[in-house]
């Protein structure tokens, strides 16, 4: 059996943070995503040895548990790995049951369990003061953890979308819709036996960071650009909304970084309660003048002095 080095799959060093693990992972699983290589069985694995990585390493239990065997073993990988070296199971054969179907043999031998007369090997059993029997899995509903990204306006408004999972080796791609008002970090469960899956699938939904866009509980922020002569002097100026584009005026002498609140138009959540839209005040120069335009400006500059 061969050890597998998750931090090597995902392309971080051992003292990566929780949070440098995780934009690792998505950079890897967007660019092996099987929507982006249905014919590719290479990209494929390596898409289903991503998501194992994260599985062990996103989760601080089993990263602390996968950390100190491979410390202990001196381990690396690619190399070979037999559990019997360590007194469990005497070179016999082994089966496991686990709820992470399509998860590599090295992952069930370490984080799973033994079921019926098989030697099951788990990695407390090194190193929680001896071995403990092993029991038959509980038969019960099965569960699998996922993400979901989205937009702010994707969350506000509701939408359906096809979603391509890997499910013991298969691909599977599975409809989820997506109720409007959800908020970052909420749940998203989907029914899997439509899709041919044994199992629930838990969506944990994350909001994309956007560019100029910030969501902060209800309220939204939005960066708005604002001509300096407008700045100056005052206007009306068409800026967007979740709701569409609305016409907000724009005070005389705003410096930027002031915001200009808009009362009721931020986020929805799914109760009805509705956050406040505040405009972000953003005083840009123009990237070109005209002749006419640099005359003023230049005169403008003259006589301040």
């Amino acid at each position: 059996m061969e050890y597998k080095d998750y931090y090597k799959i995902l392309g971080v060093s051992k003292s990566a943070s929780g949070d440098e693990i995780k934009k690792a992972f998505r950079k890897a699983a967007k660019k092996y995503h099987p929507d982006l290589h249905p014919d590719d069985k290479d990209a494929q694995e390596k898409f289903k040895e991503v998501n194992e990585a994260y599985e062990v390493l996103g989760d601080e239990k089993k990263r602390k548990q996968y950390d100190t065997f491979g410390s202990t073993g001196g381990f690396q990988g690619g190399q070979n790995f037999d559990p019997s070296q360590y007194g469990y199971g005497g070179g016999g054969s082994y089966t496991y049951t686990s709820s992470d179907e399509g998860f590599s043999d090295f992952f069930n031998t370490i984080f799973g369990g033994g079921s019926g007369a098989s030697s099951g090997f788990n990695i407390n059993d090194l190193f929680g003061g001896g071995r403990k029997t092993s029991r038959r899995a509980k038969a019960q509903r099965q569960s699998y953890d996922s993400e979901l990204n989205i937009t702010i306006e994707e969350g506000y408004k509701g939408f359906e979308k096809d979603i391509s999972l890997s499910f013991n080796g298969e691909v599977k791609t599975i409809k989820v819709k997506v109720p409007s008002g959800i908020g970052p970090g909420k749940k998203l469960k989907v029914k899997g036996e439509k899709w041919g899956i044994d199992g629930d699938i838990l969506f944990k939904i994350n909001f994309i960071e956007e560019d100029g866009l910030e969501l902060d509980g209800l309220d939204l922020i939005s960066k708005v650009d604002v001509l300096p002569w407008d700045a100056a002097l005052g206007n009306k100026q068409v800026v967007d909304t979740l709701d569409g584009k609305i016409k907000v005026n724009i005070p005389e002498g705003i410096e930027s970084g002031k915001r200009i609140k808009i009362p009721k138009k931020g986020y929805r959540d799914m109760k009805g309660n509705r956050g406040n839209l505040f405009l972000k005040i953003n005083i840009v120069n123009p990237k070109t003048l005209s002749k006419t335009q640099r005359k003023l400006y230049e005169k403008l500059k003259n006589m301040e002095e």
